[in-house]
């Protein structure tokens, strides 16, 4: 099945000037200490399982000791760049716990794990090689989605902060069956949503291992979220089933659920109820969405042949002629969102 839906591997894509000047006017683009050819420079490293002893697909990374103070030192300047005021003083107060490299996925990642020393919180940050069609993700999920997302970018370095939450594969395996029916219906409401949103922003490869469920408890009951955290494909594969989450089969057992637990009706209630939400975070933020759009028009971050087949794949879904137009995804998002907000506006206009 992913054979047919998603390509082998996917290039990166360089940074242009226009998305340049962009992060830059947004205070994305900060000079950081350390790049992502630095911790490639592990001159060691061991396999980390997880708690049932299973490969995780990370190694942790050991280094030299006259690099190693210096690589700590870099990576807690980042992290108060990222989460902080990047001030200095506070470093003695931080430790670099573990740096974890990922073998699996297109942008083979660090995971660094950061501890504050004087109560043991700790948490995750990643250090990425910055590729244009992830920083377009990351931005569209920081316009377009319930989520506010945290980042950073350098050169060819980018910094991202850690989405907390139950990992979708293992929600799904663990969790998912132990929950009550009340909970179980909201999950399908969730599912359906984040299916609708995807979808609309063309966001692909949500596979259960892509997104993370997140449970928060009410005063009687809790809760559930469905948040992606993997942005590599945004606009590149020319299948419109690589943005419908519902096709792959890592997310079988949601699709079920959703059709065990939903009428008809209701799914399509719950889809109205995404596109709407869409539709108004793009009317409250045109100004951000129309200069980062821009950006991506005048960009390539796909093959020609991936453009045709998903301008062809939307005519035919949406019966919206507008699509035969576009010639770039830049263009093929702008159409589909500005689908989305017509949409929203007529049926406003019309109440």
């Amino acid at each position: 099945m992913e054979e047919k839906l998603m390509s082998k591997k996917k290039p990166s894509f360089p940074i242009n000037d226009l998305l340049h000047k962009y992060l830059q006017h947004y205070n994305r683009n900060t000079k950081i200490p350390v790049f992502y050819d630095d911790l490639l420079r592990f001159s060691g490293s061991i396999v980390v399982y997880d708690r049932n002893d299973e490969d995780t697909l990370w190694v942790r990374c050991y280094y030299p000791d006259y690099e190693r103070d210096d690589i700590d030192n870099s990576l807690k300047k980042v992290y108060l760049l990222l989460h902080s005021d990047g001030k200095a003083d506070r470093l003695d107060f931080l430790s670099i716990d573990a740096i974890d490299y990922c073998t699996f996925g297109n942008s083979k990642p660090f995971r660094i794990k950061i501890r504050n020393v004087l109560n043991d919180n700790f948490t995750y940050f990643y250090v990425k090689k910055a590729d244009a069609s992830r920083i377009y993700g990351l931005d569209f999920e920081h316009i377009l989605s319930p989520h506010r997302i945290n980042f950073l970018v350098y050169k060819d370095t980018l910094i991202e902060e850690h989405i907390a939450g139950i990992p979708g594969d293992v929600f799904i395996k663990e969790e998912l069956d132990k929950c009550d029916n009340l909970a179980k219906n909201q999950i399908a409401k969730e599912f359906v949503k984040f299916n609708e949103r995807c979808t609309l922003r063309l966001l692909g490869d949500m596979r259960s291992y892509n997104y993370v469920v997140i449970p928060t408890h009410d005063f009687d009951h809790v809760n559930y979220r469905i948040r992606a955290i993997d942005f590599d494909q945004q606009n590149y594969e020319g299948s419109l089933k690589v943005y419908r989450p519902q096709f792959f089969k890592e997310n079988y057992k949601m699709v079920m659920l959703v059709a065990d637990r939903l009428e008809e009706s209701s799914i399509e209630q719950y889809r109205n109820e995404e596109r709407s939400q869409v539709a108004k975070r793009l009317i409250t933020s045109q100004r951000r969405f129309r200069t980062l759009i821009r950006c991506m028009i005048k960009d390539h971050v796909s093959k020609p042949e991936n453009v045709k087949q998903l301008r062809k794949e939307l005519v035919d879904f949406t019966k919206d002629v507008k699509f035969k137009r576009a010639k770039t995804m830049g263009n093929i998002l702008k159409t589909a969102l500005d689908f989305v907000k017509r949409n929203y506006l007529e049926d406003e206009r019309y109440q």
